[in-house]
């Protein structure tokens, strides 16, 4: 789960003030028969994009259920993280449906569902790594790289005072630091790391450990972002990933990607 920076809602915010926005006084007259959806692509397992063009992942897979509960057709549309808010405020899509965590900054730029999923932070580090833990006295003096712009760089930057905290586009990047060695650790979300872990970093880097949340950085859980006045299509969401709780498809599709409950508590 992740989260944008004050820049990215003072873009936003610029928007809404001086009318770029395409987003309505509220959506008490509209049918919606068809929902835009934005996600990222670069955010595996929750968000992939395929060679061909085509998204994929557990955000995705979650987006598709909701759209056949609510009888809506959606369609999807792959938007780089930075922008992603902006471009829900400019009308590009109607929701964004990307891992985004309910944190009260957010909250002022835009409306949220209730959660979908909500799982903690961690660190991964090199297999020969000699760092005893995931805290900050064990990475003092180290270098710990992070997705720019998220609850993850902003956990680090405010728990880890005495490490170098790195900032990159997207997790690929960072990753591929810890591979080469750049860094001593990376910290994201904790089903990212151990999917990476057990995969594709399987022959570089483990699983240090998870980290304690704090509500304020790391929000409420993952939910649905909309433009603020979409009430109607927020109850939709909401009623929609009660009822996909309740038929089970929901834990249908979450046990093809994750062998635990992500929905947490």
């Amino acid at each position: 789960m992740r989260f944008k920076t004050s820049l990215t809602f003072a873009v936003a915010a610029l928007a809404v003030a001086t009318g770029l926005t395409a987003a309505r006084a509220d959506d008490s007259g509209k049918d919606w028969t068809k929902v835009v959806i934005g996600t990222e692509g670069a955010y595996p397992p929750f968000n992939t994009l395929s060679a061909s063009g085509e998204l994929g992942g557990f955000d995705v897979d979650i987006a598709k259920a909701l759209c056949e509960q609510m009888k809506v057709e959606c369609t999807f549309v792959a938007q780089d993280w930075d922008g992603i808010i902006p471009a829900l405020q400019n009308g590009k899509f109607d929701a964004i449906i990307a891992s985004m965590s309910i944190t009260e900054e957010r909250k002022q730029q835009v409306a949220f569902t209730k959660k979908y999923y909500n799982t903690p932070p961690a660190i991964a580090v090199a297999k020969d790594s000699d760092i005893p833990a995931a805290t900050p006295e064990a990475f003092a003096g180290k270098t710990l790289g992070a997705q720019g712009s998220t609850t993850h760089s902003n956990y680090a930057e405010a728990k880890f005072k005495d490490t170098e905290v790195k900032l990159y586009p997207t997790a690929d990047e960072y990753k591929l630091d810890l591979e080469n060695g750049r860094v001593d650790g990376v910290i994201d979300d904790i089903v990212v790391l151990s999917q990476w872990v057990k995969a594709d970093g399987a022959n570089c880097c483990k699983l240090l450990g998870a980290l304690p949340v704090d509500p304020v950085i790391n929000g409420e859980g993952a939910g649905i972002a909309l433009r603020k006045g979409d009430d109607k299509l927020k109850k939709m969401f909401d009623d929609a990933i009660i009822a996909i709780r309740e038929s089970g498809k929901y834990k249908e599709i979450q046990d093809k990607y994750f062998d635990f409950d992500v929905y947490g508590g």
